[in-house]
């Protein structure tokens, strides 16, 4: 058993090398692209789902994809790291209390909704701006701090011709 272990993981952190899998959890609305083959072609297929399950285990990693189609509910069952799966987006992420999402299967309309979690959107845009504002270069900011006082000596100047004008 250790050998096969042992195999796994290595193999695994080789996959993990090569392979981005980004982070995500049940409730989190997922985009998957999966390899399909049409004859000679092959091409990327995308499944939009909820993820409603999450099996850890090593290489044997799987998550279920749930979407609603025509009005029929579709379940998917994808492993983490086969190489049919080219890649996955997470599109949003979701509020949720359980590991497990079954009860989903059951609800239909609004009451399948999952409540977005809107703290991680906040905590991004926040990130985003401080870093735009760190890869600003100090000599364009000087810049525009010059830019900016120019304008201000500009509009005094106006101001005091105009005083002028009046007396």
């Amino acid at each position: 058993m250790k050998n096969l272990e042992a195999f796994e993981k290595k193999y695994l952190e080789k996959i993990k090398q090569t392979k981005k899998i980004p982070d995500f959890n049940s409730g989190d609305t997922v985009i998957v692209y999966v390899k399909v083959k049409e004859k000679k072609r092959v091409r990327d297929q995308a499944f939009e789902g909820v993820c409603i399950s999450k099996k850890n285990a090593g290489i044997n990693s799987s998550f279920t994809v749930r979407k609603v189609s025509y009005g029929e509910g579709v379940e998917r069952v994808f492993p983490l790291y086969s190489p049919n799966v080219s890649n996955i987006e997470v599109k949003t992420k979701g509020n949720v209390r359980r590991a497990k999402l079954y009860y989903l299967r059951k609800l239909t309309g609004r009451k399948a909704k999952i409540t977005e979690e809107h703290t991680n959107k906040l905590k991004n845009t926040a990130k985003k701006e401080q870093e735009e504002i760190v890869d600003k270069k100090p000599e364009k900011i000087k810049k525009n701090i010059e830019k900016s006082k120019k304008k201000s000596s500009d509009k005094k100047k106006t101001k005091d011709n105009n005083k002028n004008k009046e007396d």
